[in-house]
């Protein structure tokens, strides 16, 4: 290595002094040395780092004097435990004759103070040693130590990943949760065995979607770990339809009224779930800010930092906690460590002030004062976070990644000896260790199966935990459900929903939403210029449903199908069309039972008075044949009522026409009569033999005819058929006959106009002829008010909707029907009834 290279690394090195050439290629560094708190020199020794006090002093240099070393301050008991963790793996490891054989590990365990610059300084003396003099030849040693554990926290171990990623040093943290250092292109010898955060947002946006929490608010540390975490859930909260209200950063450095402020946005937002990814230390400043100004009511969501702390759970202050949920790393049990952490003793290792510092702590004395600490007391006495072990979370991470580096080396040294063939073999090198940690595999004594994937990250396994009150007012962790990353989506969350308790210990699921959900039948419409959460439910219109809550569109019913009147169901659209059951249906059966009754009684008056010269006048035959023909007319009207079939259809058409032209034919030939008849009694006329009985007879058949011809062609062609009409109403389907062939039909009422006004202009020019009773006035009347319903019956036709089409079409029928029988046969019928001295050959002939 160049001696530039060597005189920058020896710089970075001494952060509180200098290096000065001592001679071409030595150095000497001035400033004090790092030192390990704690450590004990093996065969090969393993690093670690951990915030073993709180914080770090910050002083200000005026880089006029030598920089006094970095002073820390309150020593953190969780952190101390999980240093002693670390000693009583490798203690336990040592003793082992399976793993390691023959190969003793020691350790330099160092202080960062929650540092970043303290713990890249602490990173760079594990690799370099802590010599005062440096030579060229000392960057190309073996580093101090061959993997590094920690640090606690996911900022300093970035820049610890930083420092020992270019020299191939492992470094395996068992807290850094922040989903950046996943990335192996920045960090490629970065370990961990606690999952990620990228898991853990994504869990913790599911656990909100579980719950149907869609407005939240969210406070973060302004850090790595909180920064990145919080990224990582705002994307998936973002798919699962969640919708931030606020974000607030605050870190533990910051002024009290940055935290006044965070409380005051707390204070105002609408949203009762607040989302706490946080930094221990962030939050038990939060808090304090919190328990002053008597905040209560939110429901809490925590993150693994802080979701299991028992110092947080113990204190009373924090009682709104209460109700808190959040994903936890899984428990464990340590066969073991709990008589191992009772056994610290300061005895122990004399020099050491750590250990003294802790015992003091723990027993509130001191070793300078007399009739301070003596020694004496026991630590299986006292509870608090350091002596509990019912709660091994992240402990069981520092166990686990001792074991990953012991199961490591033990490979390693294997495979070196079995290739040496020499019973030591050399001591592996950095890179050689990094490469088989990629692919290290084992099973840890509490059963959990290790194994790190392409990043470097375990398998994402949490526990769901729900802060509930214990019978002496502290609160205590209730296993309510779990997470796991390697099951298939629809499995990996499972909550056990009724052994939960919210936010005051209550037993109800607090809502938190921008807008009340949208039933069944509406549909959301976003608020202007606010989130998507925040919406106004908007009913369905007609024909469209939605029949899911919360639905973002309504959709349109099937053509056949409609929507009902809450809009959340397509129910089969009403079907009309003329019916029997109905008013109009029953009226016009009436009118048609009417006519058919008196159409009967005529036919029966004539009958009985047939030898009557008012009967025998125009031809009875005729006015015989007229009756039938209007009784089948009235009877026609009938199948234009009821359920349109193929049948029906073809025959109201067609009887309709065939009955109308048999009587207009017979209307026709009376009028025909009535005029030969007067031709006939002018000097040397012989009309009459030219129209006669039988001439008459046939002129009927031959104009009925005609009629049949067209129909018959009609049927053939394009008869009439059923038909579901949807375009004129939405709401409902019209059934009705299509006409098949339109030429058809206006054919059929064409010929039938043409015999009416045919028939009308002969009458017209006979009605007044010289008679006493002059018949061609009667069906001037009856062909005038024939005509006047049929020309008026065109538009009415064309313009009525649905089934009123066909009761148009009915009604024309039945008025053209009643108009011939009351025009033609009224008067006849009153002469034979009422004025019986009218009915003889005097009267009729008259003049």
């Amino acid at each position: 290595m160049a001696m530039s290279t060597v005189s920058l690394l020896l710089w970075l090195l001494a952060v509180h002094g200098i290096c000065v050439p001592v001679s071409a290629q030595v150095c000497r560094l001035l400033g004090q040395s790092a030192l390990p708190l704690i450590s004990a020199d093996r065969d090969i020794n393993i690093g670690a780092i951990f915030s073993l006090h709180k914080s770090a002093l910050l002083k200000i240099h005026n880089f006029t004097a030598k920089p006094e070393p970095t002073t820390c301050g309150s020593l953190n008991l969780r952190e101390f435990k999980f240093a002693q963790t670390l000693i009583f793996a490798i203690e336990e490891i040592n003793n082992s004759t399976q793993l390691l054989p023959g190969v003793s590990l020691g350790y330099k365990i160092y202080d960062s103070c929650g540092s970043i610059a303290q713990a890249i300084f602490s990173g760079m003396a594990l690799m370099n040693g802590y010599e005062e003099t440096l030579s060229d030849t000392s960057c190309s040693r073996r580093p101090a130590v061959y993997a590094i554990v920690g640090e606690s926290n996911s900022s300093p171990t970035i820049g610890l990943a930083s420092l020992v990623g270019p020299f191939s040093l492992p470094v395996i943290s068992h807290f850094a949760t922040c989903a950046c250092l996943s990335n192996k292109k920045r960090y490629r010898s970065f370990f961990r065995t606690i999952p990620s955060d990228y898991y853990q947002s994504r869990a913790l946006a599911q656990l909100v979607k579980h719950f149907g929490w869609t407005w939240v608010g969210m406070v973060r540390s302004r850090s790595d770990y909180g920064n990145n975490g919080i990224a990582a859930f705002e994307e998936a909260a973002k798919q699962e339809g969640i919708c931030i209200e606020y974000s607030e950063a605050i870190f533990k450095t910051d002024p009290e009224e940055q935290f006044l402020k965070t409380l005051e946005v707390i204070k105002k937002g609408t949203a009762r779930v607040v989302l706490a990814f946080m930094a221990f230390g962030d939050f038990v400043l939060l808090l304090k800010v919190i328990a002053q100004h008597n905040i209560t009511g939110i429901q809490w969501i925590g993150s693994e930092s802080w979701i299991t702390s028992q110092n947080l759970a113990e204190t009373k202050e924090y009682s709104f906690l209460s109700g808190a949920v959040g994903f936890a790393i899984a428990n464990a049990k340590i066969v073991g460590l709990r008589e191992f952490l009772l056994n610290v003793h300061p005895d122990q290792e004399p020099n050491n002030d750590i250990l003294k510092e802790f015992w003091e702590i723990v027993f509130l004395c001191s070793f300078k004062n007399s009739g301070g600490c003596t020694g004496s007391e026991r630590l299986a006495e006292l509870q608090n976070e350091y002596t509990d072990v019912s709660e091994l979370r992240i402990v069981n991470k520092v166990y686990t990644a001792v074991y990953a580096v012991a199961h490591t080396l033990h490979n390693v040294l294997k495979d070196v000896r079995s290739s040496t063939n020499t019973s030591k073999g050399e001591l592996p090198t950095p890179q050689k260790i990094l490469e088989y940690m990629k692919d290290v595999s084992f099973t840890v004594k509490t059963g959990e199966k290790i194994f790190s994937d392409a990043s470097g990250d375990p398998v994402a396994r949490y526990d769901l935990v729900n802060w509930q009150s214990a019978e002496n007012g502290s609160m205590q962790f209730k296993h309510v459900g779990f997470y796991d990353s390697s099951l298939s989506t629809e499995q990996r969350l499972q909550v056990n929903q009724e052994h939960m308790l919210w936010a005051g210990n209550s037993g109800e699921l607090p809502v938190s939403v921008c807008s009340e959900s949208c039933p069944p039948g509406t549909r959301k419409a976003v608020q202007k210029k606010r989130p998507v959460c925040c919406y106004d439910c908007i009913p369905c219109a007609e024909g469209e449903i939605s029949n899911s809550t919360d639905s973002s569109d309504c959709f349109p019913c099937d053509l056949e199908y409609w929507s009902n009147e809450s809009r959340d169901r397509c129910v089969l659209k009403v079907v009309e069309f003329l019916s029997y059951t109905e008013i109009m249906g029953m009226v016009i059966c009436i009118f048609s039972l009417i006519g058919v009754l008196l159409t009967a009684i005529v036919s029966f008056l004539f009958y009985l008075h047939k030898e009557t010269p008012i009967v025998r006048a125009n031809n009875s035959e005729l006015s015989f044949l007229l009756l039938f023909s209007l009784s089948l007319c009235f009877v026609c009207s009938l199948t234009f009522i009821g359920r349109p079939t193929e049948w029906s259809c073809m025959l109201r058409h067609t009887a309709f026409g065939i009955t109308f032209v048999l009587c207009i034919s017979c209307v026709l030939g009376k009028t025909v009569v009535v005029l030969m008849a007067f031709r006939a009694t002018l000097p040397g006329s012989n009309v009459m033999k030219w129209f006669g009985p039988l001439r008459q007879r046939l002129s009927v058949v031959s104009l009925t005819l005609i009629q049949v011809i067209i129909c018959v062609l009609w049927l053939t062609t394009s008869p009439p058929f059923p038909y579901m009409n949807f375009s004129y109403y939405r709401e409902k389907i019209i059934l009705e006959c299509n006409l098949g062939s339109v030429l058809g039909f206006w054919t059929v009422l064409g010929y039938t106009g043409l015999l009416s006004f045919l028939c009308f202009v002969l009458a017209f020019f006979a009605r007044k002829l010289p008679d006493n009773f002059n018949e061609a006035k009667f069906i001037t009347f009856s062909m005038l008010i024939f005509c006047a319903v049929w020309l008026t019956f065109i538009p009415a036709y064309v313009s009525s909707p649905g089934k009123f089409t066909v009761a148009v079409q009915i009604f024309a029928i039945l008025a053209s029907s009643f108009g011939l029988l009351f025009c033609i046969f009224a008067p006849k019928c009153h002469i034979i009834l009422l004025k019986p001295e009218k009915n003889t050959k005097k009267q009729i002939m008259g003049k």
